[in-house]
């Protein structure tokens, strides 16, 4: 699905690990915009359904261990949870 209506000025991102507050910044702190990101992943190979396109995220999480739960939401868009094995 492409979120066409999102906007990227006013969102942020949290990360949580196991329930608690670890990270918490604005999209706009990013070193590259979220369409110079897509542009040149695109531009690299061909983007579908689905995909996922890392970019880092803040200073702040600190160790995790198997077992572990982490959160990263981005505000208007959603929550992606993933354990940790």
């Amino acid at each position: 699905m492409i979120e066409t209506e999102f906007d990227l000025a006013s969102a942020a991102l949290e990360t949580r690990l196991n329930g608690v507050l670890k990270q918490s910044a604005p999209l706009s702190d990013m070193i590259h915009s979220v369409p110079a990101i897509v542009a040149y992943a695109s531009a690299a190979f061909t983007l579908l359904p689905g995909d996922v396109i890392l970019t880092g995220t803040p200073a702040g999480v600190g160790p995790m261990v198997a077992g572990d739960t982490v959160e990263i939401e981005i505000s208007g868009l959603g929550v992606l949870s993933n354990p940790v094995s």
